[in-house]
């Protein structure tokens, strides 16, 4: 266990007063916001903040009536919020690392519950899985991200990215599913486990195919995609 005293932990620990840019890590699990306009984060992620900054949730309408109707579809648990103002905005989710992406004309696809924040710029807008099987592995929605600007995702520990290539698909757990490069498209597709043969299983289990040229961003923790809980 460390040691230190009070003032060399201080010293350790204090914020960066440094002027930086937009999005910046304060720790591996600590988003600093140098705001001075606004940003979209997820609710509920503020830890602290300096400054005159006031939040809002999202508005039913905030998006416009196309994207409230398919939330509601999909049953999608991220609300985000709107943090307005000038100064330093701190934004954390249950200790995950983050890790920040600087779009420029690119896109990406996040699991709605590993999306942190994006800068107000970023187009963006829900998918649908096209196969009704991905209601049994806890959601069928995530989030497509475009343009230019700073998107910043977590993950529960060190994220891997598996590289896509053509005629050599990629398949993952859609609980340990990240995110992926915005003109994927996934399929859902079953498999009978070995565990189902042993009858100890509860049925078939649900795989994410990737196929085409790309990335997908997967983590070694499995969590719920609706929920943002462990799967059982």
């Amino acid at each position: 266990m460390s040691k230190y005293s009070l003032n060399e932990f201080i010293q350790r620990t204090k914020q960066d007063e440094h002027s930086n840019e937009f999005f910046e890590l304060e720790t591996p699990r600590i988003l600093e916001v140098n705001l001075q306009d606004l940003v979209w984060a997820k609710m509920g992620s503020m830890i602290s903040y300096t400054g005159n900054i006031k939040f809002e949730r999202e508005r039913v309408l905030e998006h416009g009536l196309g994207k409230m109707f398919k939330k509601a579809l999909t049953g999608e648990g991220t609300a985000l919020m709107k943090a307005a103002g000038n100064g330093r905005l701190y934004l954390a989710d249950q200790g995950k690392k983050i890790t920040i992406f600087d779009l420029n004309n690119e896109s990406i696809t996040v699991n709605g519950n590993d999306l942190l924040a994006f800068e107000p710029g970023i187009e963006w807008d829900i998918n649908l899985m096209r196969k009704m099987a991905g209601m049994m592995s806890g959601g069928l929605f995530n989030v497509n991200l475009r343009g230019r600007g700073k998107v910043a995702i977590t993950t529960h520990y060190e994220p891997l990215t598996l590289l896509v290539k053509p005629g050599q698909p990629v398949i993952t757990d859609p609980n340990a599913t990240v995110a992926w490069s915005g003109h994927l498209e996934p399929e859902f597709r079953t498999d009978i486990s070995f565990r189902t043969l042993l009858g100890r299983g509860s049925g078939e289990s649900i795989q994410m195919e990737f196929s085409g040229d790309g990335f997908v961003i997967v983590q070694p923790f499995e969590e719920g995609l609706s929920t943002g809980e462990p799967s059982s």
